[in-house]
């Protein structure tokens, strides 16, 4: 007994009407009463009568109706989530953003995707280059630490990271000793995510501390290779947390205290909305919306 055979029935049940029914299920009004015919001769029994203005259910129709109860649209929506999985969501999902975020926040979410079917492209880039890739159609999602300027794309928030100054217990040592933290920050190598010093000006802005004409020692888009520079006692720079936790635990980064408190960095999930007519798209969106926001790693 088919699912369209029992589907028909209860549109004909519920509408009082086979042309209606045929109408609502984008079915030719023959091939409507072809499948509740069909549920008849299988069932064995007549379940709609003839009517002045449609058709009038018998005692057998209201006890199928009965049965089946919310348990077609139940199997229709299984149904339609299976067919999902298995085709329309099969594919390959391009994603741009911050290379350390994705690698370190992003990818474990998105196992469930892997696991579903999706193919992930994951590629690397800067806030220009993510909305670029985006715009053009190159990718499909991005993930920036700034909210997409170019006016075609959408962004949500998905995370707010403290960002915090730090460097290896021997040269956070030195600064912390100074009496004077300006001085003992100048006379120190800085690493910096660009020559603009965004991530680096914000912790220096929100502890009012002016250091103008800073020259870093090294740019890398990539926060890790920074962090890499700090484990080996080089230098200090201002990373988000997520980047410092387990080193900060294990001592191979110490904390450079703020004199005046702690700021963050906002991250953003960003699409171009003609993408979303990709059903895989659609769904990573929302996937990655719902379990960046609702779950820390």
């Amino acid at each position: 007994m088919s699912l369209q055979r029992l589907r028909t029935f209860i549109e004909v049940y519920r509408q009082r009407s086979i042309s209606n029914a045929a109408k609502s299920l984008n079915l030719t009004q023959p091939a409507a009463s072809q499948h509740i015919a069909g549920l008849e001769i299988a069932i064995g029994r007549k379940l709609f009568e003839r009517g002045v203005r449609g058709v009038i259910p018998t005692a057998a129709a209201d006890e199928l109706a009965s049965d089946l109860g919310d348990k077609l649209d139940a199997a229709e929506a299984a149904l339609s989530s299976a067919r999902a999985r298995s085709i329309e969501l099969t594919g390959a999902l391009r994603i741009i953003g911050h290379g350390d975020f994705l690698a370190e926040v992003v990818t474990p979410h998105l196992q469930p995707l892997l696991e579903n079917g999706v193919k992930v492209r994951i590629q690397s880039g800067s806030a220009d280059l993510i909305t670029t890739m985006l715009a053009e159609g190159h990718c499909d999602l991005g993930i920036s630490a700034y909210p997409a300027s170019d006016k075609r794309l959408k962004y949500e928030l998905i995370r707010s990271e403290r960002i915090i100054a730090v460097a290896s217990p021997i040269v956070a040592k030195k600064i912390m000793k100074s009496a004077d933290l300006k001085k003992a920050l100048v006379s120190e190598h800085i690493l910096a995510y660009n020559l603009e010093l965004p991530i680096i000006d914000r912790w220096l802005e929100k502890n009012k501390i002016s250091l103008p004409d800073l020259n870093p020692a090294m740019i890398g888009q990539d926060l890790r290779s920074l962090r890499t520079l700090l484990c080996n006692h080089f230098g200090w720079t201002v990373l988000p947390e997520y980047l410092c936790g387990p080193f900060l635990a294990s001592g191979e980064l110490v904390e450079i205290p703020p004199p005046q408190g702690s700021t963050y960095l906002d991250y953003y999930l960003v699409w171009l909305p003609s993408a979303l007519r990709q059903p895989r798209v659609a769904h990573a969106r929302q996937s990655l919306l719902w379990s960046l926001t609702s779950k820390s790693i």
